[in-house]
């Protein structure tokens, strides 16, 4: 087993819930040396062709990875994985934040073809596929941005890619209706957590509204700006907004989160071409995460 490869107990949580090889067309490759090859990318950052000869052909391994984020398999992976460790009680769903991360765009991230990419087999659009390819460009270049929303225990629960000149506020609410962990019992899977904390990035009347139409207690500070606006207005202004300077002090959770995110280089610099293909890079290392202990 190389560096930074699955250990045995990693596989073995991981294993049941990949794709099998059913009907006729062959078999999948060794999945477990595959996937090895795909972290392997991730963590280093290196082109697809320089991949060490122990994971079998480059293609084999850039295909799989390729195939799996087109289809969301991948994200069905990350699903089922946080339902077995919210089994476990290992999910900690009494705080959870928000934030964003600017990720730098290789210059091979850029030039994809305006046609839009098809599903291997299918007729179909991948899952993810952006027409702006969620690149923006700013004074520093080409860039895209990974909205996140992370629990406790330093994991991501889920996360949106956008362009790198999107705002904050309007992806709060895309990013909290991502969340949907499967219950192993049944039943409709979980999707709401019990308290919510951001910074005033995501201060706004339409995201408290939406909060609280769901329940969720949320502390988010107001800007000096809003606050002045509502005053202003007097009793048509509204009700002051409650902050808690300690549940607000758990905010450095999600920052932390994406720091672990990050390590991965092909996390912190983008150099997939394809959007899918960069939201499916991010799921596996987001997968990962959620294997150790």
């Amino acid at each position: 087993m190389g560096r930074g490869d699955l250990s045995d107990e990693e596989w073995a949580r991981l294993e049941p819930h990949l794709p099998r090889s059913v009907g006729r067309g062959g078999r999948w490759q060794c999945h477990r040396r595959v996937i090895n090859g795909i972290l392997f990318r991730q963590r280093t950052g290196l082109p697809w062709r320089d991949l060490p000869s122990r994971f079998g052909k480059w293609k084999t391994v850039h295909d799989r990875h390729r195939r799996w984020s087109a289809d969301g398999t991948w994200e069905k992976i990350l699903r089922a994985v946080q339902a077995d460790a919210d089994a476990e009680g290992r999910i900690d769903w009494s705080m959870v934040s928000v934030d964003s991360t600017s990720c730098r765009a290789h210059q091979h991230a850029a030039g994809a073809q305006s046609r839009p990419p098809r599903v291997t087999g299918r007729r179909s659009t991948p899952v993810r596929h952006r027409g702006d390819e969620a690149l923006g460009r700013s004074r520093g270049g080409l860039t895209c941005k990974i909205h996140l929303v992370g629990e406790g225990g330093l994991r991501p629960l889920a996360f949106v890619i956008t362009p790198g000149q999107w705002g904050d506020a309007p992806q709060l609410i895309p990013v909290l209706e991502q969340i949907r962990v499967p219950r192993p019992a049944g039943g409709h899977p979980r999707t709401r957590p019990d308290h919510l904390g951001g910074d005033k990035a995501y201060s706004s009347r339409r995201n408290r509204r939406y909060l609280r139409r769901r329940q969720i207690k949320h502390t988010i500070p107001e800007p000096k700006d809003q606050r002045a606006n509502r005053q202003r207005r007097g009793s048509k202004g509204g009700r002051p907004t409650g902050f808690d300077r300690e549940i607000y002090r758990r905010r450095n959770e999600v920052e932390r989160t994406i720091n672990r995110l990050k390590i991965f280089r092909a996390v912190a610099t983008r150099f997939d071409k394809r959007a899918y293909v960069f939201h499916g890079t991010v799921t596996v290392a987001s997968i990962r995460l959620w294997l150790r202990t």
